[in-house]
């Protein structure tokens, strides 16, 4: 069976990257590609694929935002497998409880593609063998009766699904909560409760969060980047390596780096220099107008 997909991005260097990654297997044909989320909704009434990998973070509209869009046309068109691509982690709950066939983190490692892969074709498995009413969602349908005992179609039952995961997209479209104005960290035998203004950066390191300040260094309690992301203004923080968040106002400099890449140089007392992932490039470019 030949799947059939659809890569959107808005990064021409991600689109190549992950296409060259899909055909290393023979089973996939890469039918069209698209920029932004408009586009792979289009894309989508087009081609019908069988999966769309799908940026998360795009202009105008976002990926959940095109999950929506395609939800609301599922009535009409079958629902394809989605796949999100994303450079946080954070997104990856969000990608399941969107019923999100998978998700891939940029940069891509061969082995998840390949891995992702494998579950789009049980997936599309499932769907041939009639154990799926739609093509983008596992959840298998039963076909329910009405007063009269009569067994009557699934239609409704399949309704009732998108209508929920439509509602669930907005409920995670909520206003975030506020966050601490302060956060607590380890020092030697000392809690100290530091603002959020004067961190630099925070790094993780063997599972040990580290966060410096202009004047000191110390550990937090949270147990992952993603934990004390929770707790700090995403205004002011940007996740700008996998293993480090910086501070936007306690950058120094913008170092240029090989190919095209870039690093931060921090202004805490050691003037840290810290890596930006590709996939954050262009993020780092809306900020300072590169």
């Amino acid at each position: 069976m030949t799947i059939r997909a659809v890569i959107v991005d808005d990064e021409q260097l991600a689109r190549q990257e992950l296409e060259y990654l899909l055909l290393k297997s023979d089973d996939v044909e890469i039918v069209a590609q698209g920029s932004n989320g408009v586009e792979a909704v289009e894309l989508v009434r087009a081609h019908q694929p069988d999966v769309v990998f799908l940026d998360v973070q795009m202009p105008g509209l976002d990926g959940f935002a095109v999950l929506k869009k395609l939800l609301e046309k599922g009535r009409k068109l079958p629902l394809p497998n989605i796949v999100f691509a994303t450079a946080f982690d954070r997104y990856a709950v969000r990608a399941f409880e969107v019923n999100a066939v998978d998700y891939l983190l940029k940069p891509f490692d061969e082995r998840r593609v390949r891995q992702t892969l494998d579950r789009v074709r049980s997936r599309l498995a499932e769907v041939v063998a009639g154990s799926s009413s739609t093509a983008g969602l596992s959840t298998k349908l039963p076909p329910s009766k009405d007063a009269s005992n009569e067994t009557v179609p699934a239609a409704n039952a399949v309704d009732d699904r998108l209508d929920a995961l439509v509602r669930l997209l907005e409920q995670q479209q909520a206003p975030v909560k506020s966050t601490a104005a302060k956060v607590v960290l380890r020092v030697g035998g000392r809690l100290l409760l530091v603002e959020q203004r004067d961190i630099c950066f925070a790094s993780i390191e063997e599972g040990t969060i580290s966060v410096a300040t202009h004047s000191i260094e110390g550990h937090s309690n949270c147990r992952t980047l993603e934990e004390l992301l929770e707790l700090l203004d995403p205004n002011l923080f940007w996740r700008a390596h996998r293993s480090f968040v910086v501070n936007i106002h306690r950058i120094q400099e913008v170092v240029p780096w090989f190919k095209s890449s870039y690093q931060l140089r921090m202004d805490d007392r050691r003037h840290t220099e810290i890596p930006v992932s590709r996939g954050q490039t262009k993020r780092l470019r809306e900020l300072f107008n590169l």
